[in-house]
C-alpha cells in the first residue's frame, strides 16, 4: 500500500493553524501530528506551504453529455484537480438531461471512467418526472436541481402544483436557481425594443434584475418553510436576498442554506466594461454594493458555501451579441488562487474561507469522510505556495474552451500539489494521467 508522508506543512482545518505532518496509507489519512516518520513513505517537504482540505465544489457543468465541445468530465476534472478542487457535484442540465435515473447513472459511469477529481450528479427535477424523482436512492446522487428561472429553456419549472410536490415529496437537498422568468422576460422585451438584438451588457443586470432574483428565492424559501423541505438557494447575487437567511442556529440544524460563487465576490457591473460577455452569468453579476453585502454575509453565516458554478463555454459562442450570447464561464482552476487574494487583502480568513468551500459542502450534503484533514478520512488534499507569483494566460489554462474571465490577472498563491484519495492527481503544473476519483457516497 503507497505511503506518502507530508512533512513541515503549515496545516489548516476548523479553524485552527499548526505546523505538523500528515500521513498517507492508500487512500486515507493515516495520522496527523509532529515529527512524523515512516520509512516506507515518500517524503514531500511542505516547508512555507499550505496545507488544506481538498475543495468540494458543489455547483459545475461540465458539459457532458452531450454539449462537449465546450468541456467533458475529462477536461474539466483535470482543470479542477489543478485548482485544488478535490471533489465536484455536476448540474442535470446537459443533453440529455439528468432527469430520469437512468440518465443519472450513464453521467456515474461516465464520472468513474473519466474523472480526475471526485464525483456526484444533481438529479433534474421538471414540470413532468416526479413519480422518477420519488424513486430515487438518498444515497445515490448529491441532490435534485430545480431551475426556477428562466436560464436553461426547458428544463424550467414553473407548475408552481409540480414544485410543492416535489418538495413534500423528497428528503434530498433541493437545490434552487432562483429568477423570476416572468420579471426576465419582461424586462428584455423592454430593452430588445429599444436595442434589438444587440443589447449593451450593462443592461445585464437589469434585465436580470435584483427583483427578479428577489421574487424567486423568497418564493422557494416561503414554500420551503411551508413544507419543510430542505431547501439550498445556488448562487445568490444580491444584497437583498441575503436577509432571507439565518445565521443564529448551526449548519447542521439548518433547513434553508444558501450560496454564493466566486463571480459575485469578484466582479461588479463596473467590469462589464472591459470583460463584457466573458462575465455574462446567470445570476448576472450586479453592483459594488451587492458584491459587498454578499461578502458580508459569507462572513457572518447567513451564507453558506461558497462555489463556482463554473461554466464553459467557447469563446466564439461567447463574442455573439447580448441575446445570443451564452450566460456562464469557466472558475475551478482559477477560484482558490483568486480567493486567496482575497484572503491576503484581509477580506476573509484562510479558516473561513476552507469553512466555505471544504467543511460545510460536506455537513450540507452529509458527504461522507470527505472535506476535513482528519485521521480515517480520505487523503483528499491540497498544498499551497503562499507566495508564488503567477499570471493568467492561454498558456496555462487548462479548460477545453482555453480562456477565462481571470486572464492577465496575477495572482500570488499557488497551488502545487492536489491529492484526490491519497493519490497525487496535480504537481507543479502537471496532472497525473493516472486517475484515482471515486463516486461521492453520503451519509444519509
Amino acid at each position: 500500500m503507497k505511503k506518502t508522508l507530508i512533512k513541515n506543512a503549515t496545516i489548516v482545518n476548523e479553524f485552527q493553524t499548526f505546523e505538523g505532518d500528515v500521513l498517507i496509507e492508500g487512500e486515507f489519512i493515516k495520522a496527523i501530528g509532529a515529527d512524523l516518520s515512516d520509512a516506507n513513505a515518500e517524503v514531500i517537504d511542505a516547508e512555507g506551504k499550505i496545507l488544506m482540505p481538498g475543495i468540494i465544489d458543489d455547483q459545475v457543468h461540465f458539459r457532458e453529455p452531450g454539449l462537449t465541445h465546450k468541456g467533458n468530465i475529462a477536461t474539466e476534472s483535470r482543470s479542477a484537480v489543478a485548482g485544488g478542487v478535490t471533489s465536484f457535484v455536476e448540474q442535470p442540465n446537459t443533453n440529455p438531461q439528468t432527469v430520469t435515473i437512468e440518465k443519472l447513472e450513464e453521467k456515474m459511469e461516465i464520472g468513474k471512467q473519466t474523472s480526475y477529481a471526485n464525483y456526484s450528479f444533481m438529479f433534474g427535477g421538471t414540470n413532468d418526472n416526479l413519480e422518477e424523482l420519488k424513486r430515487l436512492d438518498k444515497k445515490a446522487c448529491a441532490g435534485v436541481k430545480l431551475f426556477l428561472g428562466s436560464s436553461t429553456g426547458n428544463m424550467l419549472v414553473d407548475n408552481e402544483e409540480v414544485i410543492e410536490k416535489i418538495f413534500l415529496n423528497t428528503e434530498l437537498v433541493i437545490s434552487t436557481h432562483c429568477e423570476d422568468e416572468t420579471t426576465i422576460k419582461n424586462n428584455l422585451e423592454k430593452y430588445k425594443a429599444e436595442f434589438g438584438d444587440d443589447i449593451p451588457l450593462k443592461y445585464h443586470p437589469i434585465i436580470r434584475s435584483e427583483e427578479a432574483c428577489y421574487l424567486s428565492s423568497s418564493r422557494a424559501i416561503e414554500l420551503a418553510k411551508k413544507t419543510n423541505a430542505r431547501l439550498h438557494v445556488f448562487h445568490v447575487s444580491t444584497g437583498k436576498e441575503t436577509n432571507l437567511f439565518r445565521n443564529d442556529i448551526p449548519l447542521e440544524e439548518k433547513r434553508i442554506t444558501a450560496e454564493v460563487c466566486t463571480h459575485h465576490l469578484w466582479f461588479s457591473d463596473e467590469d462589464y466594461k472591459t470583460k463584457g460577455t466573458l462575465i455574462k452569468w446567470n445570476p448576472a453579476v450586479k453592483t459594488a454594493n451587492d458584491r459587498e453585502a454578499l461578502w458580508e454575509a459569507l462572513l457572518d453565516d447567513r451564507i453558506d458555501v461558497l462555489a463556482t458554478d463554473h461554466a464553459p463555454h467557447t469563446l466564439e459562442e461567447k463574442q455573439n451579441v447580448y441575446t445570443k450570447a451564452p450566460s456562464g464561464g469557466p472558475l475551478v482552476q482559477h477560484t482558490l488562487a483568486a480567493l486567496m487574494e482575497k484572503q491576503k487583502e484581509g477580506k476573509i480568513s484562510l479558516g473561513k474561507l476552507i469553512q466555505k468551500m471544504c467543511h460545510n459542502p460536506a455537513i450540507l450534503f452529509n458527504i461522507e469522510k470527505r472535506g476535513y484533514i482528519r485521521e480515517g478520512y480520505y487523503a483528499d488534499l491540497v498544498l499551497v505556495n503562499p507566495n508564488h507569483t503567477w499570471t493568467v494566460d492561454k498558456s496555462n489554462i487548462l479548460y477545453k474552451c482555453g480562456w477565462s474571465p481571470f486572464e492577465g490577472t496575477t495572482f500570488s498563491c499557488k497551488v502545487t500539489h492536489t491529492f484526490v484519495n491519497g493519490h497525487l492527481a496535480y504537481k507543479n503544473g502537471t496532472v497525473s494521467e493516472e486517475r484515482n476519483a471515486k463516486r461521492l457516497t453520503f451519509n444519509r
